[in-house]
């Protein structure tokens, strides 16, 4: 079992910088691939980032591509999602998500295809 806690959120204005974190917890946190999302208001849920079990090669939304960094620290059981650039239409709960795919090497890009999920936390751009 996997729980993950997501914390970093705020209010930041157009241009700024977050830095959300994803605890988990779960000794098996570290064999398995992870991602974050998130969802606007009246929006559905969409794909951010996402990063195998061993960190390498990461993939991103085109939204967020070039500005938004995803990472993980295995030793620490956290995951990262560093934000700059921000946008007024980056506004949303951001949430992480784990895949029970221990050791897989792929990257998971639809919402349904993970096994874990954090509660989310606000991110708000002001413009």
């Amino acid at each position: 079992q996997v729980q993950l806690v997501e914390s970093g959120g705020g209010l930041v204005q157009t241009g700024g910088s977050l830095r959300l974190s994803c605890a988990a917890s779960g000794r098996t946190f570290t064999n398995y691939p992870m991602g974050w999302f998130r969802q606007a208001p009246g929006k559905e849920r969409e794909f951010v980032a996402a990063i195998s079990w061993s960190g390498g090669t990461p993939a991103y939304a085109d939204s967020v591509k070039g500005r938004f960094t995803i990472s993980r620290d295995n030793a620490k059981n956290t995951l990262a999602l560093q934000m700059n650039s921000l946008k007024p239409e980056d506004t949303a709960v951001y949430y992480c998500a784990a895949k029970r795919a221990a050791y897989s090497r792929r990257l998971y890009y639809d919402a349904g295809a993970y096994d874990y999920w954090g509660q989310g936390t606000q991110v708000t751009v002001s413009s």
